[in-house]
């Protein structure tokens, strides 16, 4: 077949991708159908179970039969100047994706595509709602070379253009990972009510062997929650390149993400109250709104989408932060706190807020039990809104919104001055747009790393 010109010629994905598809629902009703085989024999030796398995026989038949046909008619190229992708048996479909509007491009290997030596490249382009294309699945040693080729395209290099190297930031040691993880309240607070219920039911045994069980079931629930966390964020490393900031990830499902530079909407440092006696600090990002895959098949990526760095001294958090936002600093100023009538409205979190801003950032601190500050630079405000409740008008007090086109949260100047919160509404809005037409610093300028 003659390629188009500035094209490659139909390509498919690897014929052992139905297996990877497939194989997970395998292996789920082998969990759940063999116990059952092994637990219904009857005196007789027969299985009273046999029609049941059947149908289960005949699903797993007629969903590889499935999974072969979708990937008989899947193909792709690259066509001019666009990634042209075809699918679909009934009701068939081509995607095309312009190079041109490539923002990142994310290799992910789940469990079993590792095992086969397989790897899926996932593609995130602007213009379509972040919506993904996905090459699933291509072997371990083609993926790089194709996302390197994408990647080269986008940025209107030869396709023969190397990946731009990546200089190493930071990895996460996974001691310190399991120690972090565990001392999240998600994960305490669950324990210490089933310390309660056992000494409960040690006192009472009737009722609190009752709500014994109750519980057990929630500690379970944040046992999973703990274990998934670790899966996800296992070796943990930070690399530099000149597309972004580039994440590697994942026990059991191994990540390559790619997160551009542009698209970093805002950033939060958090400092759960357990972790203060450690210095140890979490530095999340917000990116510019982004749609799961259709299929579902980004499991857990959205949480880890906006984890930068999981959990690490502060020296290494401001490290990291220096490289996503040069000159950006947490320290507030003098007269940055609210004022002191704002303690009547806020008692608890009063001496944990602040609020201030800069020529490149706006800043706002919250929090008593977990301390967060959130950075936004004045070029990616989408919009201020000034709102005040029925006690903040009593107290002449207002609390100023900073909103982004990320999704997972914006900046909060709460409880500020009434004449204080509209003369920053003002200030910011006139900052803001003198930002969005001033060039946009290097995210790449030298730095020097923390000790």
């Amino acid at each position: 077949m003659i390629a188009p010109p500035g094209g490659t010629d139909w390509r498919r994905l690897h014929p052992l991708t139905p297996l990877v598809r497939f194989g997970r629902l395998i292996l789920a009703v082998a969990l759940i159908t063999v116990p059952y085989l092994e637990s219904s024999r009857s005196p007789r030796g027969k299985f009273e179970l046999f029609y049941p398995v059947l149908v289960w026989a005949a699903l797993i038949g007629l969903g590889t039969i499935g999974a072969i046909v979708s990937w008989a008619v899947t193909r792709w190229r690259i066509e001019g100047a666009d990634l042209r992708i075809e699918s679909g048996f009934i009701r068939r479909q081509s995607v095309r994706i312009p190079l041109s509007r490539i923002q990142a491009v994310d290799i992910v290997a789940p469990l079993i595509a590792r095992v086969l030596g397989l790897a899926e490249v996932r593609v995130v382009s602007a213009g379509r709602g972040g919506e993904h294309g996905r090459l699933a699945y291509l072997t371990a040693q083609e993926a790089p070379a194709v996302r390197a080729r994408l990647l080269a395209l986008a940025h209107g290099l030869s396709a023969e253009t190397p990946e731009p190297p990546a200089v190493p930031l930071l990895h996460v040691d996974n001691g310190r990972l399991i120690a972090g993880l565990s001392m999240r309240a998600h994960v305490l607070v669950p324990l210490a009510v089933m310390v309660v219920a056992i000494v409960s039911a040690v006192i009472a045994p009737g009722p609190g062997v009752a709500a014994l069980g109750s519980v057990l079931t929630i500690v379970v629930g944040a046992g999973v929650a703990l274990v998934r966390a670790f899966n996800e964020d296992f070796d943990f490393s930070i690399n530099e390149a000149g597309d972004g900031l580039r994440l590697d990830r994942g026990l059991l499902q191994r990540r390559h993400e790619t997160i551009p530079f542009g698209r970093i909407q805002a950033v939060r440092l958090m400092q759960p109250l357990l972790w203060r006696p450690f210095g140890w600090w979490r530095l999340e990002v917000d990116v510019a709104r982004q749609h799961a895959p259709r299929d579902g098949s980004d499991q857990g990526g959205g949480q880890q989408a906006r984890t930068l760095v999981p959990v690490a001294p502060r020296a290494h958090v401001l490290w990291v932060l220096a490289r996503v936002f040069p000159d950006a600093g947490i320290a507030p100023p003098a007269g940055a706190e609210p004022p002191a009538r704002a303690l009547l409205k806020a008692p608890l979190s009063y001496h944990y807020l602040a609020a201030w801003y800069g020529n490149r950032y706006v800043y706002a601190r919250t929090g008593r039990v977990q301390q967060a500050t959130v950075v936004v630079p004045l070029a990616k405000i989408q919009s201020l809104r000034l709102r005040q409740g029925p006690v903040q008008r009593w107290l002449r007090l207002a609390t100023l919104d900073v909103d982004t086109a990320g999704r997972r949260w914006g900046a909060s100047a709460r409880c500020r001055d009434e004449a204080e919160a509209q003369r920053m509404l003002w200030e910011l809005t006139e900052r803001a747009r003198l930002a969005r037409h001033a060039p946009a610093p290097s995210a790449m300028a030298a730095a020097v790393a923390p000790a």
